[in-house]
């Protein structure tokens, strides 16, 4: 995981709080308390990538559009996936930041989750928009859209500006899905900067809440200067 924590003074700013305990609390995969948001700053990673998507709704949308104007977490996803500490926990994970922002106006008005699959030969906008309706469980709280590449060539391009590597396993009847990828999910700030990087030892909704949260602070001190 990519984390810079220098000292740095605390920010208190209305509306961005420390997620309750009772939502998310601590377990065996994540041990630890979580860092306070705003006391430690994230390092910028590099540029966000573009390319030409469809969403579920069968929409054209640009890349760039999910990744600038509000703190975006990415996930790259594909709905045949059935690895357990893949697609189906990142999912997982998206779904408590979206049932955090229900009742947080702040997170609703200024996060963003994106699930986007690698997958667009079966992928199809109908079949995202049912698995988005089986993966998120409430209507409202912050944006959550659900996207694939416009074409194979549109689709490597973005998989190799993200570092996102895809490959098809031996059998394609593998129980886990037919095809293999290291789970990375990408925190995107309102610049469409990279901020950090996690994987399934890090995806802890505890630490991306704060670094969400973190950002938001950044950005309103940036705001006052």
């Amino acid at each position: 995981m990519l984390k810079i924590i220098p000292f740095i003074f605390i920010l208190s700013t209305p509306g961005i709080t420390a997620v309750a305990e009772e939502h998310l609390p601590r377990d065996s995969d994540y041990d630890y308390d979580p860092p306070v948001p705003g006391s430690y700053s994230l390092p910028v990673v590099k540029p966000s990538a573009d390319g030409a998507l469809v969403d579920s709704d069968g929409r054209p949308v640009n890349l760039r559009d999910l990744t600038h104007g509000r703190v975006t977490v990415l996930s790259f996803i594909y709905t045949r996936c059935a690895a357990a500490k893949a697609c189906p926990y990142a999912a997982g994970v998206l779904n408590q930041l979206h049932l955090l922002s229900v009742d947080d106006q702040t997170l609703a008005k200024n996060m963003r989750l994106v699930s986007m699959s690698f997958d667009p030969e079966y992928d199809t906008p109908q079949r995202l928009a049912a698995y988005s309706e089986g993966v998120r469980e409430k209507k409202s709280g912050c944006e959550w859209r659900f996207a694939t590449a416009k074409s194979r060539a549109e689709l490597d391009s973005i998989l190799s500006g993200y570092g996102q590597a895809v490959d098809k396993r031996p059998d394609s009847a593998d129980p886990q899905g037919p095809l293999y990828h290291i789970l990375r999910v990408f925190l995107i700030d309102r610049e469409g900067r990279i901020r950090n990087i996690y994987s399934s030892g890090t995806l802890d909704p505890r630490l991306v809440i704060a670094d969400v949260k973190t950002l938001l602070l950044e950005q309103s001190r940036l705001s006052k200067q």
